[in-house]
């Protein structure tokens, strides 16, 4: 497990890349993404629903929520992203982004 230091620098970095890779996608899609007190959130209006992504420092963990299931992503140094069974956030937000919208959403 890496420390807690570390783990704010790299989640903070994910969460930051992530934010900005959804407010371009959001610009040709329809869903808005925000970031508040280190949360991030993405809501759709048709059809309706949100996402949550936050950090989870006691366990060093990305937490997703989508599609009314909950995701625990952790640090996989060798590829320098947090990843889950080989998918890392950005791959699996664009996997449910596009379930969501229907359409092939690619960030």
């Amino acid at each position: 497990m890496i420390d807690e230091t570390t783990f704010r620098r790299v989640a903070d970095g994910a969460l930051d890349s992530l934010f900005k890779a959804l407010t371009r996608a959001g610009e040709s899609f329809e869903f808005d993404a925000d970031m508040n007190n280190g949360a991030l959130t993405v809501e759709f209006d048709e059809p309706p629903g949100k996402f949550v992504v936050s950090p989870n420092a006691p366990v060093r963990q990305i937490w997703v929520s989508a599609h009314s299931k909950s995701f625990k992503l952790d640090w996989d140094e060798p590829v320098g992203a947090f990843t889950l069974g080989g998918v890392t956030l950005l791959e699996l937000m664009g996997q449910h982004i596009s379930t969501q919208l229907g359409e092939e959403v690619v960030l």
